[in-house]
């Protein structure tokens, strides 16, 4: 388990509307600020500008930003994250800054992690990063991505795409869920969850979730669910079925599906995956159980059941899952 340097590209122009500013500030808030009690080292932040270090600050939306990094600091990076790239680039069709581009392709190559946030996936499309890649964007942006791009598997309906070595999300909050899910599989759920709670948001949020949903937060009359999940995540041992959801629920199954995908924008048997998939990956790095025994104990199951699981959802097998986080 490794922090490592994290390189997050700010583009020429600042005269950004403040949602841009939000996806800028959310890996200076979770990468930036030292947790030694989490995990000590922490990440190394470094803010890259377009400019040579020392050049000036850039100038806009009532601020004055100073880099201490040019782009030439990308290459020796671990992690390499574009917030975003200028509106006129997404909206107009204008070029990319050709040495923006040379430099995500030397990270790349040189073997950083890349990350796009939003609408920083047209700058890893424009280097060739995402060619022949599932990769997103925000909703309002993937027709444009996809049509720039035809190499690029755009998925406009999830809020982030793993793909190993270059990671993509969807915008704004989207843009969290995906740097918290790099701190877990850094650092573990563990220092994830923790990291989040102190963030007070939630610890995740699966990045196969709905983009768009159509009630992304439970009316008044369905808070009643909180109980019957909570109840549901005590029993993940069980083989719970929709039905068992809807008869603790006091609901029809037919309700329940409808309440409860409204809420998290997935269906109940694919939240309970989820949850079965979480409670499997915390008892992975935290114990040294047998695999066979944690499939049981997650509800996936067989060791067999858990290993598809876990190689379709995570990408990778328990066992190369577990040997990521060795005992303290």
């Amino acid at each position: 388990m490794r922090a490592g340097s994290v390189a997050v590209v700010v583009t020429e122009e600042i005269h950004l509307p403040s949602w841009d500013l939000y996806e800028l500030s959310i890996p200076c808030t979770v990468f930036g600020k030292p947790q030694p009690d989490l995990a000590d080292p922490w990440y190394d932040l470094r803010l890259c500008g377009m400019r040579e270090p020392g050049s000036g600050a850039y100038e806009g939306a009532g601020l004055s930003l100073h880099t201490a990094y040019g782009l030439a600091d990308l290459v020796d990076a671990d992690t390499v994250i574009v917030p975003s790239v200028p509106d006129p680039c997404v909206d107009e069709g204008r070029p990319l800054p050709p040495e923006l581009i040379t430099a995500l392709r030397r990270a790349h190559d040189a073997g950083a992690r890349m990350i796009s946030l939003c609408t920083g996936a047209f700058a890893l499309a424009e280097a060739g990063i995402l060619d022949g890649r599932r990769a997103t964007a925000h909703w309002l942006h993937t027709a444009q991505l996809a049509a720039r791009y035809p190499k690029v598997r755009v998925d406009d309906s999830v809020l982030y795409v793993d793909d190993g070595d270059v990671l993509t999300s969807a915008g704004l909050t989207a843009g969290l869920d995906l740097c918290l899910h790099l701190v877990r599989r850094d650092l573990g759920a563990h220092v994830a969850n923790q990291l989040a709670r102190r963030m007070v948001v939630p610890a995740h949020r699966t990045g196969g979730q709905a983009q768009f949903i159509e009630q992304p937060v439970p009316a008044t009359d369905d808070r009643g669910l909180a109980p019957v999940l909570d109840w549901a995540r005590e029993h993940l041992d069980r083989p719970l079925t929709v039905e068992d959801l809807a008869r603790q629920a006091a609901m029809s199954p037919r309700t329940l599906y409808r309440r409860l995908q409204a809420a998290t924008g997935v269906t109940p048997l694919q939240w309970l995956l989820n949850q079965r998939l979480r409670r499997a990956q915390g008892l992975l790095e935290s114990t040294d159980l047998p695999i066979s025994r944690i499939g049981e104990l997650s509800g996936l199951g067989t060791a067999n059941n858990l290993r598809h699981h876990f190689l379709k959802q995570i990408g990778v097998s328990p066992s190369d899952y577990r040997r990521a986080f060795p005992p303290a």
